[in-house]
């Protein structure tokens, strides 16, 4: 599913016109990355969390030259599904 399909979705589901639905996923989502390059997380009940987490620097190893190199430190985003929402994945089955 594409940001043009959830525009639609929601065109049709709530009666906005398109370009207000539009604005509307966009608004969300621009929410949401805020949200997360701040460091908070987002808990979006009978759906799941998402938070970003720190990753410190660490050394691996090149697998073509098999050189060690250093990994910088980084930010990363997970998401863990809520039960409900793992419920209905495997419902639908």
């Amino acid at each position: 599913m594409t940001k043009a399909d959830l525009v639609e979705n929601v065109y049709l589901k709530t009666g906005f016109s398109k370009k207000e639905s539009a604005e509307i996923v966009e608004m969300v989502f621009d929410i949401m990355k805020t949200t997360l390059e701040d460091g908070d997380k987002i808990k979006i009940a009978g759906f799941g969390n998402f938070v970003v987490k720190d990753k410190a620097t660490r050394r691996g190893r090149n697998p073509q030259t098999g050189d060690e190199i250093e990994i910088s430190s980084r930010r990363i985003l997970t998401f863990k599904p809520s039960q409900v929402l793992k419920a209905a994945i495997n419902d639908s089955e």
